[in-house]
């Protein structure tokens, strides 16, 4: 994917900014793409499709508790797509919730994060993600 994005889905500007400086502290390189809500993840996501496998996300970062369409019915949404079904979703939420937790899994995340209260740990959290998710990790390209 050689204009592949990361997609994080975030409605509180704060995280946002957060993550993207995050991001950047970390040597990220790969471009972020932000989405405010489950609707405009949706929407770009089926813009997208017509590009995988060269451009489009490489991963995504999902919150749950978003506006319109929850986080939940994305990774539904995602998870039941052919095409995007393969790209691995990342939950990064506050919710610490056991239920949030199981549900996130049965519908198909691939990793189930609680956001860090301390920039420091989060930029480590992105460091982590960086090296397993976009570096180590094998990812089956749509066909």
């Amino acid at each position: 994917m050689s204009d592949a994005t990361i997609l994080v889905v975030e409605d509180d500007p704060d995280d946002r900014d957060l993550l993207a400086r995050a991001f950047r502290k970390a040597g990220v390189a790969m471009p972020l793409r932000f989405a405010v809500d489950g609707d405009e993840a949706v929407a770009y996501l089926g813009a997208a499709i017509d590009d995988l496998p060269e451009s489009g996300p490489a991963v995504i970062l999902l919150d749950l508790k978003l506006p319109r369409r929850s986080g939940f019915e994305v990774l539904e949404w995602v998870k039941g797509h052919p095409v995007l079904r393969r790209v691995p979703v990342i939950i990064l939420t506050s919710s610490r919730e056991d239920v949030d937790l199981r549900r996130a899994y049965d519908l198909g995340a691939n990793s189930y994060l609680v956001k860090p209260a301390r920039p420091e740990d989060l930029l480590r959290m992105v460091e982590h993600i960086h090296a397993y998710w976009l570096g180590l990790n094998q990812v089956a390209r749509p066909s």
